[in-house]
C-alpha cells in the first residue's frame, strides 16, 4: 500500500485542491523525479485529454528502478537484452503509478510529456500536445492491483477537477489513440471498474480480484 505521503484514497477534490493543481501542475503526494524529455505545449493547445498506458522494465518484471532510469535517459543498455532495443529512445510520462499505488511525477502537467507518439483522438492529431499521460506499472495481461486502481481514480478525479475539459469521454487508452501500434493498457485493465471508481469512489478491494 502507499506510504503516509501518498495520496488519500478516492477523496472528492476540493476547489482549493483543484486550483492548486491547475496553478502548480504538480500532483500532491507524488514523488518528483524530473525527466529531461518534455517540452512546452503549443500555444493554445490546452489540456483536454487523459491517456492511460502501461510499462514494465524488464518486460513483465516489477519494482526495480528501470522505469525511472528509462524516463530520465540513464538506463544501462547492457543490463538486459531488451534494454538494447530501446537504447537511445527518449520518452516520458507525466505520472507513473507503481504496483503498490505510489505515484512518481516526471513532467509538470503544464508541459508536454513524450508519451503518446504518433496519435489521434477524435480526428485531432498529436495527442501529446493536449493530453496528460499516466503510466501504470504493469503489462497488458497481468491484472493491475487494487492499490493502482484506487490511486489512479484519486489522481484522475483531481485532474478532472483542475481541468474540467477532461470529461469521462476524454479518458482513453494508448491503444485507442494509436491503434495497430500500441496495445496498452491492454485487456488486463478493467475499464468498467475504473470508471465506476472515478464516479462513485468504489474501492477496488470490494471486487476481490486484485492483490
Amino acid at each position: 500500500m502507499p506510504d503516509s505521503d501518498a495520496l488519500p484514497e478516492n477523496p472528492t477534490p476540493s476547489a482549493e485542491q483543484a486550483t492548486r493543481l491547475r496553478e502548480t501542475g504538480h500532483i500532491r503526494g507524488a514523488r518528483w523525479c524530473p525527466s529531461p524529455n518534455f517540452g512546452p505545449r503549443p500555444e493554445g493547445a490546452g489540456i483536454s485529454l487523459l491517456v492511460i498506458h502501461n510499462i514494465s522494465l524488464p518486460p513483465g518484471q516489477f519494482g526495480g528502478p528501470e522505469i525511472e532510469d528509462f524516463f530520465c535517459n540513464r538506463l544501462d543498455a547492457s543490463a538486459h537484452p531488451f534494454f538494447q532495443t530501446i537504447a537511445g529512445v527518449e520518452v516520458s510520462s507525466h505520472l507513473l503509478i507503481r504496483r503498490d499505488g505510489s505515484v512518481i511525477q516526471f513532467v509538470n502537467l503544464h508541459d508536454r510529456a513524450w508519451h503518446a507518439g504518433r496519435s489521434s483522438f477524435e480526428g485531432r492529431e498529436e495527442c501529446n500536445d493536449y493530453s496528460i499521460g499516466i503510466e501504470l506499472e504493469g503489462t497488458d495481461h497481468i491484472p493491475y492491483t487494487g492499490a493502482q486502481y484506487r490511486q489512479l481514480a484519486t489522481v484522475v478525479r483531481e485532474i478532472m477537477a483542475a481541468w474540467p475539459e477532461i470529461t469521462p469521454a476524454r479518458i482513453t487508452g494508448h491503444s485507442d489513440i494509436a491503434p495497430g501500434r500500441k496495445t496498452d493498457p491492454g485487456p488486463a485493465f478493467d475499464w468498467p471498474l475504473f470508471r465506476d471508481m472515478v464516479h462513485s469512489s468504489r474501492d477496488a478491494g470490494e471486487a476481490g480480484e486484485w492483490s
